[in-house]
């Protein structure tokens, strides 16, 4: 049975518009708390009155709080439509850029790229972006069968590259004293505290184009599920829109890698919980994991900076928490 597409386009503004109220209330949540004590009545005042309002409250606010908090709904959307990507494309419900490895080259190339002496735009981005294509690469090499890649070995290989990566992170950790790189074991866990708003523009800049493009192939993305015959029929070029989508996701995670460093899970576990809410509908599922992966990564940040009676905790460490089990319980179930 088909929806119609009035019927559709009336299902995704509703759905966009309440998900959209919800990050909304969420980000005012995560801009309003911090170490400072501020909270909800303070930053009503800052707003109401900024011309007279405290200037460190209005620094804190304007300089910290807000670039973290708009560079967590980055990660979070950018991470979570990967996530949908990879489990249309390769038919595996497992299927996620931190599971498969993606995520960790980047964070090699990203260090390449730091140690190179590079700018993080457009030095280091690039060096991410070219970590996660060799990945990729590398992964599909390992997999590969006599016709098509299967998807047991395809998330066997991804395990094992994620681990080499992390081998390899650790290795230059181990024989590089760059000042530069005396944060990177927090780094590697994920961290949005460096966030600012010139970083948070760029991002912005380059991660709506694939938004908007992984959007418009959100209804290809429904016939590749069918399987690649079925898509054929349906006169859908297999390669070429595989291509793209592996080409766009890979940019999208590399970017958020090279300025907040590894965030694993985060494809796995909103991608699963919208398509319980919302169904397997791809053109409602990409604009859910836009808005619903932002709203899950602002609760993560928050609670990375509740938990700890001082300081804060990586952010990687809240979403592994709660990602790492689900993968398990995913794992056991497509096995039965």
């Amino acid at each position: 049975m088909t929806i119609q597409p009035r019927f559709l386009i009336r299902r995704i503004a509703i759905l966009s518009v309440l998900l959209l109220l919800l990050l909304a209330a969420v980000m005012i949540l995560g801009i309003s708390t911090g170490s400072s004590g501020s909270n909800l009545a303070s930053l009503y005042q800052l707003c109401m009155n900024w011309e007279d309002a405290d200037p460190v409250l209005k620094a804190i606010v304007w300089r910290i709080r807000l670039p973290r908090v708009l560079l967590a709904v980055q990660a979070g959307a950018a991470l979570s439509l990967g996530g949908l990507v990879f489990q249309a494309i390769l038919r595996n419900p497992l299927a996620e850029p931190y599971i498969l490895g993606i995520s960790g080259g980047s964070a090699v190339g990203a260090i390449l790229g730091i140690l190179a002496g590079m700018a993080y735009f457009p030095g280091v981005g690039l060096m991410a972006f070219a970590g996660s294509i060799i990945t990729l690469l590398i992964i599909f090499f390992i997999s590969m069968g006599q016709t098509t890649v299967k998807k047991d070995s395809l998330l066997l290989s991804g395990v094992m590259v994620n681990a080499f990566c992390s081998s390899v992170i650790m290795f230059f950790i181990s024989m590089t004293h760059d000042s530069r790189l005396q944060n990177i074991l927090f780094w590697i866990m994920g961290d949005f505290s460096l966030a600012d708003m010139q970083q948070v523009l760029v991002l912005f800049v380059f991660l709506v184009p694939c938004f908007l493009l992984i959007f418009w192939l959100s209804h290809t993305m429904n016939l590749l599920l069918m399987g690649k015959e079925m898509a054929l029929t349906m006169g859908v070029n297999v390669k070429m829109i595989t291509i793209a989508l592996l080409l766009t996701t890979s940019f999208m995670v590399s970017a958020i890698v090279a300025y907040s460093g590894l965030v694993g899970f985060v494809g796995l576990v909103i991608p699963h919980l919208l398509r319980l809410l919302f169904g397997s509908d791809h053109r409602l599922l990409v604009p859910a994991c836009i808005l619903g992966g932002g709203t899950y990564m602002v609760l993560c940040d928050l609670l990375a900076r509740s938990l700890p009676e001082q300081g804060e905790m990586p952010i990687g460490v809240i979403t592994a928490f709660i990602g790492a089990p689900l993968f398990i319980f995913l794992l056991r179930k497509t096995r039965q």
